[in-house]
């Protein structure tokens, strides 16, 4: 188990589950049902929830579960089809404890944003060569420290430490590989492929780019290299939660063949306060 930072939302397990929860966030998140009898962990959720005072439980689950969810007060915000095992959906459900967690300020914004991207989405796309001295190469323990440097330049907040180099070197001993664009040696954007290889799924994460080095389509290129990878390790179910009022990453992920799978409304502190998040998914 990864130890969290206790200046972020905690990660444990949780009557057989795996979950994240705490204040950042206000908010429990249901990562891994495992093999929790969810006729026990729906209420303990629920009292966990209401003793903390959060104002959101937010549940990935496989849809044979889901039922039992939506009948306790879930309701289905996103999917992705084939996401456990290339055969079955993953849910993303919502209960709301506090009706204002409910009320989306930018809601304009975020259709507009999302508008843009799909009318974007194309199968494949020609990227351009990068320059010759720019590379893009998985990143090592040794880049821990300049790797949570560029995050922490990058976002004012993250639902996960990735701004602490003994984090990032732990989930690299674990399930993510983070891949990196170096130029004349300096890392100037980042990325990282959260692998299931037992369920066959891979999310697509922490995209950053430094500001002076915005605009060089880094983020697709990232996206590209990540994508051969998982497909040379028979990962078959690509999906991303990106932040719903983000034009760049919604429209990258459009563009590389992703198709919009839904919205989690509040879901999220990143980038300094609590947004909706939006989920896109394809097969490799």
């Amino acid at each position: 188990m990864i130890e969290t930072p206790t200046n972020t939302d905690k990660t444990e397990i949780f009557h057989n589950a795996l979950i994240q929860h705490g204040p950042l966030s206000n908010r429990i998140y249901l990562m891994k049902i495992n093999k929790a009898d969810p006729m026990q962990l729906i209420p303990a959720m629920d009292e966990l929830a209401k003793s903390k005072g959060y104002s959101k439980i937010f549940a990935k689950i496989p849809a044979c579960h889901a039922e039992l969810f939506l009948q306790s007060g879930y309701q289905k915000e996103a999917e992705v089809p084939g996401f456990y095992y290339c055969q079955e959906t993953a849910l993303f459900l919502g209960k709301y404890l506090d009706c204002e967690r409910q009320e989306e300020e930018s809601l304009d914004e975020i259709q507009k944003v999302l508008n843009l991207a799909q009318s974007k989405k194309v199968k494949y796309t020609e990227l351009p060569f990068l320059p010759a001295d720019t590379v893009i190469r998985r990143c090592i323990p040794d880049d821990a420290k300049n790797m949570s440097k560029l995050y922490k330049e990058v976002f004012l907040s993250y639902p996960f430490p990735i701004d602490n180099p003994k984090y990032i070197v732990d989930t690299m001993k674990d399930n993510l590989i983070y891949f990196g664009i170096e130029i004349d040696g300096r890392l100037a954007s980042l990325a990282s492929a959260e692998t299931n290889p037992i369920s066959s799924n891979v999310e697509m994460t922490d995209f950053a780019t430094l500001p002076a080095f915005r605009g060089n389509s880094f983020a697709n290129q990232l996206l590209r290299r990540m994508e051969n990878e998982m497909i040379e390790k028979g990962i078959q179910t690509a999906y991303t939660i990106a932040r719903a009022i983000s034009p760049a990453m919604n429209i990258t992920f459009s563009k590389a063949g992703y198709t919009y799978g839904g919205r989690l409304i509040n879901n999220t502190n990143i980038a300094g306060r609590i947004e909706s998040m939006n989920v896109w998914y394809k097969k490799l």
